[in-house]
């Protein structure tokens, strides 16, 4: 694994000039940058270290107008190396990059005092204790601080010492190793075309492996290209284990279809969004508008902070964030948010769940529910994670549900078994009180009534019969004469090649909902639509005549109507049942015997 170092610190500091004595690589890769001596976008440049490992190094532009691109390169670092020259001491651009790193949450450093040649040893002495002390009042207080000269390559090797250091701090740390264990992650920071080859683009790999070849998803969109070549330093490789500066040549893809901010990953848990649930380190007010800095995405973002989404937290507060554009993004990254102009300036923040809850579901956004999933995301516990989401959104795909609203479900199903004990009916009850409880489409809601209500039967507490259940210990209850009765009038009814509408042949008959069902169940009559069905003695009776026809040429539906003397909505229901059984198979030329037909009919004994 690579560990990926940003250099940080105010213009003219001497980043750029002191990567070059510890790497040999000029990180200004820009004409305008060498003619104005001043980097402006991010740089690149890499060292290897005395036992053969490589430090990768991101070198940003240390001018207040180019915070933006700076935020492009430390959104992807492991570890800082700030600079701050002897002469100038600490600066403006300074305590912005150290408050932009605090933010992010990078922990790891070292502190190189340049231009040590330039001043007194007293001067190079004051401006390291200032160092110190600054440091102190964030996360990267006791880092070691270095005077060193570019120039003269004093304090250069005791600096490589210190950055072998660094490198072991940072593999050491719990939240490195848990995201090296991820899938592969590159944001893309530049994207370019090369003649004969095609798309290259290059970022900062996280997780892996990668290997070439391997399909990746482009995140926002729904594109998919496929890696042709992997390039690590400028030489090409047939894996990555993961971490540091790659190079990927993309198939699949041109080069204007790709910008920076995107993301290319085989992480699944990485979704577009341009609404996220989040933990701000200090509360803002609501309404509030900010640039939002995320990987190497920007986007300009509103601050909801009203009503439920109000909540504080023990280590700051909850926050609905919305994007203008939608970004690629996980739970559990890291972003900043900043603006030029109101306090605070700088706000760094966590994700919690980059699809927050929505509709019905908003009721359940209590603190106690908010804390919990921010805890969980705290310390990196995925399946405290899941359950906590889970908590929250009452309903989360495929079939995670929480267990108040299982165990409320539950309950309307002993319920309703007392009242129509209909599986259909009682599916259709839990789903509707499942909708009630959380948001979830009709259909995800019926599947889930369908496995709650089974999974009762695989208990004991609920006896299926058929599509009728009945609660267990339940004794089946007597048949009712008038009812039977009712029953027998509506089977007569509808024991004719052309029977008249259910509902009405229902309401004639007296026979209520519940029975038409136990006849069906019962096989006593066939319900080919919602309002039509025959007694089964008539159904097979035309469903033997059709058959015996369709063995002898294919059966059109005007033939069938002639043979049966009915019409052509009676024929059509019959064919298309049949069609659905695959006794018949539909045909150019009419209905022919199916694969469920005798044999003896389909010719092929």
């Amino acid at each position: 694994m690579t560990v990926v170092v940003g250099t940080a610190g105010h213009i003219d500091h001497g980043k750029t000039t002191l990567l070059r004595a510890l790497t040999g690589i000029d990180a200004d890769r820009l004409p305008e940058e060498r003619r104005r001596g001043m980097t402006i976008d991010v740089g690149y440049a890499h060292l290897t270290l005395p036992d053969g490992t490589e430090l990768d190094f991101v070198d940003v532009p240390g001018h207040d107008r180019l915070v933006g691109n700076m935020l492009v390169g430390a959104g992807e670092i492991d570890a800082a190396l700030l600079v701050v020259a002897a002469d100038d001491g600490i600066r403006a651009q300074t305590l912005e990059h150290l408050a932009l790193l605090d933010a992010l949450d990078v922990r790891h450093a070292v502190v190189a005092v340049t231009k040590a040649d330039f001043v007194p040893p007293d001067r190079v002495a004051d401006v390291t204790a200032d160092v110190i002390v600054r440091l102190s009042t964030t996360a990267l207080a006791g880092s070691p601080v270095f005077p060193v000269s570019a120039t003269t390559g004093d304090g250069i090797e005791a600096l490589g010492a210190a950055l072998v250091g660094l490198r072991d701090r940072v593999l050491a740390d719990p939240s490195y190793v848990a995201t090296a264990a991820r899938p592969s992650r590159l944001a893309i920071d530049r994207v370019f075309g090369v003649k004969g080859r095609g798309t290259v683009v290059t970022g900062t790999l996280c997780g892996g492996p990668l290997e070439k070849a391997a399909s990746l998803r482009v995140v926002p969109g729904d594109a998919t290209v496929r890696v042709r070549e992997v390039q690590v330093h400028g030489s090409t490789v047939e894996h990555i284990a993961g971490g540091g500066r790659t190079a990927l040549n993309l198939a699949g893809q041109e080069p204007d279809t790709l910008r920076r901010g995107a993301v290319l990953t085989s992480d699944s848990a990485i979704r577009a969004s341009d609404r996220l649930l989040v933990r701000l380190a200090v509360p803002v007010p609501d309404r509030s508008r900010f640039r939002l800095h995320l990987g190497t995405a920007a986007a300009e973002v509103s601050v909801g902070r009203s009503g439920r989404d109000a909540v504080e937290l023990p280590n700051g507060a909850a926050a609905i964030l919305r994007l203008e554009e939608p970004l690629a993004v996980a739970i559990g990254d890291r972003f900043v948010l900043r603006r030029s102009g109101g306090e605070p300036a700088i706000v760094g923040g966590v994700v919690l769940d980059p699809s927050p809850v929505r509709g019905v579901s908003r009721k359940r956004q209590t603190r106690d529910r908010v804390v919990a999933l921010a805890e969980a995301v705290a310390a990196a516990d995925a399946a405290a994670i899941s359950a906590a989401r889970t908590d929250l959104h009452g309903i989360l795909p495929p079939d995670s549900v929480a267990v108040d609203v299982r165990d409320a479900a539950r309950t309307i199903a002993l319920d309703e078994v007392e009242v129509e004990p209909s599986l259909t009916s009682i599916r259709a009850s839990v789903a509707r009180a499942l909708r009630r409880a959380a948001t979830v489409s009709r259909e995800r809601a019926l599947t889930i009534a369908a496995s709650i209500v089974d999974r009762l039967v695989v208990e004991g507490q609920l006896v299926r019969d058929g599509d009728w259940v009945r609660a267990a210990g339940r004794a089946i209850p007597p048949a009712d004469p008038e009812l039977e009765a009712a029953m027998d009038r509506l089977v007569s009814t509808l024991d004719v090649v052309a029977p008249p509408s259910l509902r009405q042949a229902a309401a004639e008959a007296g026979c209520p909902s519940v029975a038409i069902r136990e006849l069906e169940r019962s096989g006593r009559i066939a319900i080919l639509e919602d309002d039509l069905a025959y007694a089964m003695t008539a159904y097979r009776d035309l469903a033997a005549k059709a058959l015996s026809m369709s063995a002898r040429e294919p059966l059109t539906p005007a033939a069938f109507r002639d043979a049966t003397g009915t019409s052509r909505r009676y024929v059509l229901a019959i064919l298309e049942d049949l069609d659905r059984r695959a006794i018949l198979r539909r045909t150019a030329d009419g209905h022919v015997p199916g694969p469920r037909a005798p044999a003896r009919l389909r010719g092929d004994s």
